[in-house]
């Protein structure tokens, strides 16, 4: 196993760690760390996909990133907005 593979399968992980607390009531949809988590899940992914291009899964990746990006920026606009 190659070190971006090993990334790329800590990104995996990560993910699947997420979206099963989502599923448990362990983490707000749209809190902070549910779009911090997929942010950093599109960034380890990515590292693999450089070693290994596939380009559906790079257009993927950067969509999750820009997506969770925004997630994050809503969740301090609702956090300034309430106080």
């Amino acid at each position: 196993m190659t070190i971006p593979e090993f990334i790329g399968y800590t990104g995996v992980a990560l993910l699947i760690v997420t979206y099963a607390m989502l599923q448990l009531d362990k983490i707000d949809p749209k809190g902070f760390w549910y779009s911090f988590n997929n942010l950093l899940v599109a960034i380890l992914v990515t590292v693999s996909l450089i070693e290994t291009p596939n380009k559906p899964s790079m257009v993927i990746e950067f969509f999750w990133f820009m997506i969770s990006a925004y997630g994050i920026t809503m969740f301090y606009k609702r956090k300034n907005e309430s106080n």
